[in-house]
């Protein structure tokens, strides 16, 4: 019940309780008449045993009874790890900013002209996972046909080099928390990304972003046609001045149109080096040039070369 003796306030109440916990390693922690911040008057006895548990910072509870609860209108006094984490905001971490920058996987999309779209099926569906469970709980189990080249994916050596490191080899700090570098080639009336246009650039140790806003046609049939790339030579300069990991958010990091000749040197020169290539990008206007970290990790797959990931950006704020 809510206790009328304070005067009442609309907005803040705290709990007012004894608790028993009890803990896994042994031990137990006993408080009487303890009052704690909470959100609302509704909640039961276990939902204000965690938030104890959460404003005292405790590890390894076994278990938490809660007794002689009550609640008063009082104005918060500040308690830890109540509040806060009943709200509706997210906690991402503490003065950073994520930039997601994947194109989702959807049921037979088309990612790179020519190559089938992944189907998805079901596995066990929930109706027959019943027979399996408690009443009340089901599951989906779901399966997906596709190649490696669907989405935003991620190139190892392997994809172009028989004796090439797959994707269970490349070291994850190739393709993890790497300093990133985005290059806005955006309105350039080449498509050819060149070695001038790099030329400025410190890349040392840095995984290079071309920004080229072809990501605009994604799921067009313009996606395909004319699209900028990052020349040969360009590519070998990147490999020489020691850059870490190059993407694109175009639909090659090569030029695929029919009058290339079906040459490839930016992945030859880039995955020869074993630095691994990064395509259909997007949300790249959406970062600064330099100052954040890109992850962009696949699933490890043994004799694999290529692999949708999830990439995105962290940004300290």
């Amino acid at each position: 019940m809510t206790d009328q003796l304070l005067p009442p306030r609309s907005d803040e109440f705290r709990a007012c309780f004894d608790a028993d916990l009890a803990f896994t390693n042994g031990g137990s922690l006993a408080v009487r008449d303890f009052r704690l911040d909470v959100p609302s008057p509704d909640l039961g006895p276990g939902d204000v045993g965690l938030l104890l548990v959460a404003h005292l910072g405790l590890l390894m509870v076994g278990e938490v009874r809660v007794s002689g609860l009550r609640f008063v209108a009082e104005r918060h006094k500040g308690s830890r790890g109540t509040v806060a984490a009943q709200g509706g905001e997210a906690r991402r971490g503490s003065g950073v900013r994520l930039v997601d920058l994947t194109h989702p996987v959807e049921e037979g999309m088309t990612t790179y002209p020519g190559l089938p779209g992944p189907t998805l099926g079901i596995h066990l569906s929930r109706e027959d996972s019943m027979a399996h469970y408690a009443p009340g709980t089901t599951f989906e189990m779901a399966t997906i046909t596709m190649v490696g080249n669907t989405g935003t994916y991620l190139d190892a050596p392997w994809h172009r080099f028989v004796d090439g490191t797959d994707l269970a080899g490349l070291p994850l700090d190739r393709m993890a928390a790497l300093p990133g570098l985005v290059v806005d080639v955006t309105g350039s009336n080449r498509r050819g990304v060149d070695v001038a246009e790099l030329a400025a650039l410190d890349v040392e140790g840095r995984a290079v972003l071309l920004h080229t806003g072809w990501d605009r046609h994604w799921r067009t049939p313009a996606y395909g046609a004319g699209a900028p790339f990052l020349t040969g030579a360009a590519a070998r300069s990147l490999v020489e001045r020691g850059a870490v990991l190059v993407g694109i958010d175009s639909v090659n990091i090569d030029d695929a149109s029919p009058d290339a000749g079906g040459e490839r040197p930016a992945h030859t020169a880039l995955l020869g080096a074993g630095i691994p290539v990064l395509e259909h990008l997007t949300g790249l206007a959406a970062l600064p040039t330099e100052g954040f970290a890109l992850h962009a990790a696949p699933v490890p797959v043994r004799r694999f070369g290529t692999f949708p990931v999830r990439a995105y950006a962290v940004i300290p704020e």
